[in-house]
């Protein structure tokens, strides 16, 4: 049988017309762009093309609103530490609990400087904002709100263009890392109130290693690397020319077959649920089942590890992320699935599916085949799995 993977929040496998894309800016087209010969012209002319593609997808007004990056951290980066440089006078910034580590551990490490206010917004059980903390703490001196578009770990999506309008009625800037929503849901920043947004190739079927940053034409900005002139000064140091052509392309690509996504992809997503929660007890959906990306599901299985999940998963050929983290001295929930608030033995069992263009129905199939033995066989030598068959307290109970 072939591997199933079901890990596309991961990474997805590059588009086989994104390689070929790729392949002669690494030996005929191999000019620099910012050379004034024919060999950069030809390269300059498939960097701008790239842009246009982006921006398409993104519904921005412009392509020189498009700033390439070397991916979704970069860009986040440089959307913060830039807002809290050109914001005068207002030295504070909102995240949310459930933000990727790349906003979150800069938002940490910012917290501990002289100046630098820090609010983090909780989420409910559903992983869900809590609107009324959030407009409590909006005011005169919040420079940039940074909350991602749809998470990672539960697909739960957040309502980014009216976070954004609250945020400009503040005076302060909005950013959205929607590194997960790219390619999976329309959007139109032309229309919307969103100032910077991140993005990266490797969630959409592109290369690794490139990303861009979207900054509203009349956005105040500051580069975070700085030499030449390249990305019109935004973003200094010689173009990944072959990266950003394949990052254009797949930005084609996923415009072509974002109704595949919401659509088919969906329907293999709700399959997957279903059998699931057809054929194992004492399981749950996690996330805003309601409010999701099409492709992901994120379920948590009471009285076993996640990470055990995930082992004996890929011994017989799924590949799935789990909900939970490695650390010394023991296994400790997610940051994600912690501020939601599970009970301790569904917590620590998390696992995050996620689907992508590339899956058929035979992949769903064969997890809901194996899964059942996985999960008895887990839960057989699981201490946890006793704890969990103990009567709950009332605040713990998820299966009313």
């Amino acid at each position: 049988m072939r591997p199933v993977y079901l890990d596309a929040n991961a990474t997805t496998p590059v588009d086989p017309d994104v390689l070929a894309t790729m392949l002669p800016f690494f030996t005929e087209h191999f000019g620099n762009p910012s050379s004034p010969h024919g060999f950069g012209a030809v390269v300059a002319a498939a960097v701008k093309r790239a842009r246009g593609q982006l921006q398409s997808l993104l519904g921005a007004e412009s392509d020189q609103e498009i700033i390439f990056t070397s991916g979704g951290t970069e860009s986040d980066t440089t959307a913060i530490l830039s807002a809290l440089a050109t914001q005068e006078g207002r030295n504070e910034l909102i995240v949310s609990a459930v933000e990727h580590p790349a906003v979150l551990a800069l938002a940490q490490d910012l917290a501990k400087r002289a100046g630098v206010v820090v609010h983090v917004i909780p989420v409910d059980g559903r992983g869900r904002l809590d609107i009324d903390a959030y407009e409590k703490v909006l005011g005169r001196q919040t420079a940039l709100v940074s909350i991602m578009w749809a998470n990672n770990e539960t697909g739960t999506i957040f309502p980014v263009e009216r976070l954004a309008a609250m945020a400009h009625e503040a005076g302060a800037l909005f950013h959205t890392d929607a590194v997960q929503a790219v390619g999976k849901i329309a959007m139109d920043l032309q229309s919307g109130a969103i100032d910077m947004l991140s993005l990266s190739g490797h969630k959409l079927h592109g290369p690794k290693g490139i990303g861009a940053l979207y900054v509203r034409r009349g956005v105040p900005f500051q580069p975070l690397i700085r030499g030449g002139r390249q990305e019109r000064g935004r973003r200094s140091g010689t173009e990944n020319v072959p990266a950003i052509v394949g990052l254009g392309k797949a930005a084609e690509l996923a415009a072509f077959h974002l109704y595949d996504e919401q659509t088919r992809v969906r329907e293999l997503r709700d399959h997957l649920e279903a059998g699931v929660l057809a054929a194992i007890d004492k399981c749950i959906v996690t996330g805003d089942v309601d409010n999701r990306l099409p492709n992901t599901s994120n379920i948590a299985f009471d009285g076993v590890e996640g990470e055990a999940i995930v082992h004996l998963l890929s011994r017989d050929g799924v590949a799935v992320s789990s909900g939970s983290a490695c650390s010394s001295g023991g296994m400790d929930a997610s940051h994600v699935i912690r501020a939601m608030r599970l009970p301790f033995t569904a917590a620590h069992g998390a696992v995050r599916f996620s689907l992508s263009r590339d899956n058929e129905k035979a992949d769903v199939d064969r997890l809901i085949e194996i899964f059942p033995d996985i999960i008895e066989e887990l839960r057989a030598v699981s201490p946890f799995w006793r704890k969990a068959r103990q009567p709950a307290k009332p605040q713990e109970r998820l299966y009313a």
